[in-house]
């Protein structure tokens, strides 16, 4: 009989547990940074600000539709971590059936609505006119494969669910090495401008989709996944709606901060080229301070699903307590880096002065940034981990639509900042979830909310 790949978190050393998960996930955070900086840099080389301000708009538009992918992908995670600690592993195969064939109508659906409103969403983004051929180009070829974008989404969080975070780091590494390779390729080589990146970031995606889809196919009997083809068509409907409780909210916050931040970046277009390219390059260095903590957020939350579900309340505690030390340490390293390299770091984008002087003035919410997400991650590994929907969907109206363009509009108009307080609203808004989820813990109410299940 060959052994289960399924990962019990209801025992053992519970740092050495979490480090092995963590490593990897952080690792393939990493490599999705790396990912799509690199996009941003080969562009940014060849075609100048212009280029970075087409990406950047471009890549924000076409994010705004993974929102159900990312919320829902999460959500299936959670579950699946919550059956193995309840010891309802022969569920699972049905799950993932029943998760796959909806996130893959879903997937076809968001594309077709992308591309019939994908002029209304640049133009309401204020892209500047030197870059609207480009984002148009980048955001209709990243829309076109949106299904691969879903479905690495998917077998992901399977995996993940399940305790494995080692494959899916082996085949985003696939994807980014591929993803540089045809980024020269199609840039420099064809001068296919900002679409050429956009295809070399669907084809690497589409290769580590289908990479991880195989690899999950060949070994589910280790992975115990009893799955059937009509499982992909016909959804078990109690499940579905397991589904859709948890990663409804889910989707909600994913949607909305990423709505929020179209918002606020359409307001930072709007001052200019120069500050629409520096506005892609803060994106990037956020996304960098999301390295750490959306490991420890994942993986977090697959340990607490299972101990939760299997009633082991001092575990949850300690397993947040590593999580708390680990994504707090990253922070201040990340924090010193950059007060104290900040012309190196903005200075591997571009080398364009006007750009680079708008990158002093961002050093403080940078930190604010790196801070927020820190303290977030502990937080947000209780929240899904609990699999609470109700408190995940106030969670996501707070932080994703109320607080950030509340405090965007506040620091940015009200008190006149312009560019710089709209980046520090939506820094500050990110502490939402760190102060929820405080309150959350210190009411006890994580504890009964698996009592009453």
């Amino acid at each position: 009989m060959q052994k289960s790949q399924i990962q019990d978190f209801t025992k053992g050393k519970i740092t050495k547990q979490l480090l092995i998960f963590v490593w990897p996930l952080f690792l393939s955070n990493l490599l999705q940074v790396v990912y799509n900086m690199v996009d941003m840099i080969v562009v940014g080389n060849v075609l100048g600000k212009v280029g970075i301000s087409a990406v950047s708009i471009g890549g924000d538009v076409s994010h705004l539709l993974t929102f159900i992918s990312m919320g829902f992908a999460n959500a299936g995670q959670v579950l699946i971590a919550r059956y193995i600690g309840a010891g309802e592993r022969s569920k699972i195969g049905r799950f993932v059936g029943t998760m796959c064939g909806f996130l893959l109508a879903c997937s076809l659906v968001l594309t077709a609505l992308g591309l019939v409103f994908q002029d209304t969403l640049l133009n309401l983004m204020n892209t500047p006119a030197e870059s609207y051929d480009g984002a148009v180009s980048y955001s209709t070829v990243c829309m076109t494969g949106l299904v691969f974008i879903y479905g690495y989404n998917v077998v992901s969080a399977i995996l993940r669910g399940m305790g494995d975070s080692k494959h899916p780091f082996v085949f985003i590494s696939i994807a980014a090495v591929l993803n540089l390779i045809l980024d020269v390729i199609f840039v420099v080589g064809f001068e296919l401008g900002a679409g050429g990146a956009a295809l070399a970031t669907v084809i690497s995606q589409a290769v580590s989709f289908i990479s991880c889809a195989i690899f999950l196919a060949k070994n589910k009997k280790q992975f115990e996944l009893n799955i059937k083809l009509k499982h992909f068509i016909k959804w078990d409907k109690t499940m579905l709606s397991e589904l859709v409780k948890l990663g409804t909210p889910m989707a909600i916050k994913t949607a909305s901060i990423q709505f929020s931040k179209l918002f606020v970046n359409s307001w930072v277009n709007s001052y200019g080229v120069a500050v629409s390219a520096f506005s892609g390059i803060a994106n990037k260095v956020a996304n960098i301070s999301n390295l750490v903590s959306a490991a420890i957020n994942t993986g977090g939350s697959t340990m607490v699903g299972q101990n939760l579900a299997a009633g082991e309340f001092e575990r949850v505690k300690s397993i947040l307590k590593n999580l708390a030390a680990i994504t707090l340490s990253v922070a201040s390293v990340f924090s010193v880096l950059i007060v104290l390299f900040p012309e190196q770091i903005f200075g591997i984008f571009t080398t364009e002065p006007e750009v680079l002087s708008i990158a002093i003035g961002f050093i403080p919410i940078a930190i604010l940034l790196f801070l927020g997400s820190a303290l977030r991650a502990v937080m947000n590994a209780l929240l899904n981990g609990s699999g609470n929907y109700k408190i995940n969907f106030v969670t996501a109206i707070l932080d994703g639509i109320i607080m950030r363009i509340g405090l965007a509009v506040l620091f940015g108009l009200v008190f006149n900042m312009k560019h710089y307080g709209f980046w520090l609203g939506d820094a500050v808004a990110g502490f939402t979830p760190f102060f929820i989820g405080v309150v959350y813990y210190a009411t006890g109410k994580w504890k009964r909310d698996q009592q009453h299940k």
